[in-house]
C-alpha cells in the first residue's frame, strides 16, 4: 500500500472515536516500548555481575519449567477432552463443564496448600504415618521444580482442555466420521487424524499456559526456583536495581516472542481449514461399562485433586483462623481490591466500546489498531510492571523539572506513590479480556442496525448510546464480569505496582504464605477463589449460549 493510499484511508476514517482509540493504544504500548527499548541503554554496575553469574541459570531454569509444563498440560487436557468429546459414558455431561473449574484456582494458592498438605506434618504424611507407612521425603514432599510442575499441570490444564474441547466438537466430525468408515479405531484415529488438525487449538490452549508460567511468581518463589520473573524481583527489591530489572524483562519479553516466532516457522507451510463451510457436531460413542468406569474415574480424580481437594483443605484452615484474619482491617483489604478493581474495569470496558466501536470495519488500519490494544495480554505482567513503573518514574522526573521551574524546592515523587500506577498496569495487561468480549457482540449483532441508524440521520455516538450498546449489553457484562475477575486474583502486578501499605486479597494471601503462615491464608485464598469462580461460570454460560 502506497503513502497516498494510507493517507487518504486516515483522512477517509479519522474521527473522534479514531483518535480516542489510537492514543488508547498508544498508551498501552508505551510501557511495552520502554522496557524493548532498555535494551539499548547503557546498563548499571550490577549487570555485568547479573550476566556473567545469573543470568544463564535463569533462562535455563525458565525454559525447562515451561517446556515440562507444556507437555504436562498439552498431555492431561488433549487426553481429557478427547475422551469428554468423542466418547459418551455415565457422568460425562457433568464432567465435560466441571473440568474447567480448576481455573477458579489461582495456581499460586494451589502451591500453599498443596505444598503443605505434602510436607512432614501436613495431612498426607501424618495420615499415612498413621497407618503404619513411613513414605521417604525424596518422593513425597512437593518442593522445587517437580511440585511447580505438579501445580502448574493440574491448575493449568483447562486452558488446553477447553479450546481443543471446543475444536473437537465443533470442527472435526467429518474428519473423525471418515476415518472410522475407514476402519481406523480409537488410538489411530487419535495420533493421526485428531492430534494434526487440533494443532492450532492445542497451540493457542498452550500458549495461554505459557503465558501463565512465564509471567508466575507466587508458584515459583515458593517453590524456590530461579525464573526470570524471579529474578526480576529479586533484582528490583533486592538490588533495588531498576535498570537491570528492566534488561531482565526484554529478555523475558524476547524469549516469548521466540517461542511463537519458531511455532509460525514449524507451521508455515501447512493449511489448517476446512474444505467447507458445513459443519455438524461430532456424535460419542458409547462405551462399555469397564471402560466408560475407567475414563469417569480419571476424570474425577484430576478433578478432586485440581479442585475438590485443595477446597475442602482451606475450608478447613480457614475454620481454624477465621476470628484471627477477619476483622475490620481484613475488611479494609477486600475494598481495596473491589475498588482498584472496578475503577480498572471500567475504563477498560469504555476504552474496549470505543476501539470496538472504531473498528467494526473490515480494514487493515482496524485490524492492526485492535490487536495494538490487546498487545498487554500476551506480556507476562512482570515485564508490564517494569515499563508501567519505567513511564511513570519518567513522568515524575518530567514533573519534577516543571515544578523546580516554577519556584518549588525538592523533588516531589506524586504519581509513583498513588494506586493510579496499578490500575494503569491492570489496563494494560486485561485490555484482551474486555475488548475480546466486547468485539464478540459486535460480530453478532452485526451492523445493520446501525447503518440504518446513519442513514436515518442519527448521529455517531446516538447510534452507539441507543441501538449499538443495547444489542451488546450481553456481551458486556460478560466482559465487565472476566474482567474483574482477573485482575482481583492477579498478583504479580499488585506486587509490583501497588503503593506502600496497599494491600489486596492476592498480595495478603501471598505474605502470609510467605511468612509461614499458611493457616491464615486461608480465608483470603477462598475469597479469591469464589469471585474467580464467578469467571468459570460465566464461561460455561457463554458457552451454552454460543452452542445454541
Amino acid at each position: 500500500m502506497s503513502f497516498r493510499q494510507i493517507k487518504a484511508y486516515i483522512k477517509r476514517n479519522l474521527n473522534g472515536w479514531w483518535i480516542v482509540s489510537i492514543l488508547g493504544a498508544a498508551v498501552i504500548l508505551l510501557p511495552i516500548l520502554f522496557v524493548f527499548l532498555s535494551i539499548f541503554e547503557t546498563p548499571s554496575e550490577h549487570w555485568a555481575h547479573i550476566k556473567e553469574y545469573l543470568v544463564k541459570d535463569y533462562v535455563i531454569e525458565t525454559l525447562t519449567l515451561t517446556f515440562i509444563t507444556a507437555i504436562t498440560t498439552t498431555l492431561l487436557g488433549v487426553s481429557l477432552a478427547w475422551f469428554v468429546t468423542v466418547f459418551d459414558f455415565p457422568g460425562r455431561k457433568i464432567l465435560r463443564w466441571a473440568l474447567v473449574l480448576p481455573l477458579a484456582v489461582p495456581p499460586y494458592i494451589g502451591a500453599y496448600t498443596y505444598s503443605t498438605m505434602f510436607s512432614y506434618t501436613g495431612v498426607v504424611q501424618v495420615t499415612l504415618r498413621n497407618w503404619g507407612f513411613h513414605p521417604s521425603q525424596d518422593w513425597i514432599s512437593l518442593t522445587s521444580m517437580r511440585g511447580a510442575v505438579v501445580v502448574f499441570t493440574l491448575f493449568l490444564y483447562p486452558y488446553v482442555y477447553l479450546v481443543t474441547r471446543s475444536f473437537l466438537e465443533r470442527q472435526s466430525a467429518s474428519y473423525i466420521e471418515n476415518a472410522r468408515l475407514l476402519g481406523r479405531n480409537g488410538m489411530s484415529i487419535f495420533f493421526w487424524v485428531a492430534m494434526p488438525i487440533c494443532r492450532p487449538a492445542i497451540v493457542g490452549g498452550l500458549s495461554l499456559v505459557v503465558f501463565e508460567v512465564l509471567s508466575d511468581y507466587g508458584v515459583t518463589q515458593y517453590f524456590g526456583l530461579q525464573t526470570v520473573t524471579t529474578a526480576i524481583f529479586k533484582t528490583w527489591f533486592g538490588m533495588y536495581d531498576v535498570n537491570s530489572a528492566m534488561r531482565l524483562a526484554a529478555w523475558l519479553m524476547v524469549i516469548l516472542a521466540g517461542f511463537f516466532l519458531i511455532e509460525r516457522v514449524l507451521r508455515r507451510h501447512r493449511k489448517y481449514s476446512a474444505s467447507t463451510s458445513k459443519s455438524k457436531p461430532l456424535q460419542p460413542i458409547k462405551l462399555g461399562s469397564v471402560k466408560g468406569t475407567a475414563v469417569l474415574l480419571f476424570g474425577m480424580v484430576v478433578l478432586a485433586a485440581a479442585f475438590a481437594v485443595p477446597i475442602l483443605q482451606l475450608i478447613v484452615w480457614a475454620t481454624w483462623t477465621y476470628q484471627d484474619v477477619w476483622n475490620d482491617q481484613f475488611m479494609f483489604f477486600i475494598g481495596r481490591t473491589l475498588y482498584t478493581a472496578a475503577v480498572s474495569t471500567v475504563i477498560i470496558m469504555l476504552l474496549s466500546l470505543i476501539v470496538g466501536s472504531a473498528t467494526r470495519s473490515r480494514s487493515w488500519g482496524s485490524a492492526l489498531l485492535s490487536r495494538t490494544v490487546i498487545a498487554g495480554y500476551s506480556i507476562p505482567g512482570a515485564i508490564i510492571a517494569i515499563g508501567v513503573l519505567g513511564v511513570f518514574l519518567s513522568l515524575d522526573q518530567v514533573y519534577g523539572e516543571v515544578y523546580r521551574l516554577l519556584g518549588g524546592k525538592g523533588t516531589p515523587v506524586v504519581l509513583s506513590l498513588t494506586a493510579a500506577m496499578l490500575i494503569f498496569g491492570y489496563v494494560i495487561r486485561f485490555m484482551a479480556t474486555g475488548y475480546n468480549a466486547v468485539e464478540v457482540g459486535f460480530e453478532k449483532t452485526g451492523t445493520r442496525y446501525s447503518e440504518a441508524s446513519r442513514l436515518l440521520g442519527r448521529s455517531r455516538l446516538y447510534t452507539f448510546w441507543r441501538v449499538d450498546l443495547p444489542l451488546i449489553k450481553g456481551a458486556v457484562l460478560s466482559g465487565c464480569i472476566l474482567t474483574f475477575v482477573e485482575i482481583c486474583k492477579e498478583l504479580p502486578l499488585a506486587l509490583l505496582l501497588r503503593p506502600f501499605d496497599f494491600e489486596t486479597l492476592s498480595t495478603r494471601t501471598y505474605q502470609y504464605a510467605n511468612n509461614e503462615q499458611i493457616h491464615e491464608a486461608a480465608i483470603p485464598s477462598l475469597l479469591i477463589i469464589g469471585i474467580s469462580f464467578i469467571s468459570v461460570y460465566v464461561l460455561h454460560y457463554l458457552d451454552k449460549r454460543w452452542e445454541t
